[in-house]
């Protein structure tokens, strides 16, 4: 007898480091990466939220922030970073559910 497997769709937001670092890129004012890392690092520790290491953070970080640098959510000017305040407001804007929405059914996989 075959078991069903079933499989849901999920949407994930925004991970914890990209939040953060959009929130510190939201002042107005212009970064290197090794600033800005060690503003990062420090508000996500106080949150208790660094965890791998101080290492993989900071190429977590950094490839986090050169994807902003592609989506034209960061300007970058030599080697110093600077958020565009819109493109960072929507993406930090938590996503409005509405109360008629009901997530997605589980589609049932036969194998």
């Amino acid at each position: 007898m075959r078991m069903k497997k079933v499989r849901q769709f999920k949407l994930r937001g925004p991970d914890i480091v990209s939040l953060e670092l959009a929130n510190v890129l939201g002042a107005d004012a212009w970064f290197e990466f090794k600033a800005l890392f060690t503003i990062l690092h420090g508000n996500l520790r106080a949150a208790n939220n660094a965890h791998g290491g101080e290492e993989m953070l900071r190429l977590r970080a950094y490839d986090k922030l050169q994807n902003f640098v592609q989506r034209g959510m960061v300007e970058k000017v030599g080697k110093e970073y600077r958020g565009v305040q819109t493109a960072l407001a929507a993406f930090s804007a938590p996503a409005e559910v509405k109360p008629d929405d009901e997530p997605l059914p589980a589609v049932p996989m036969i194998s």
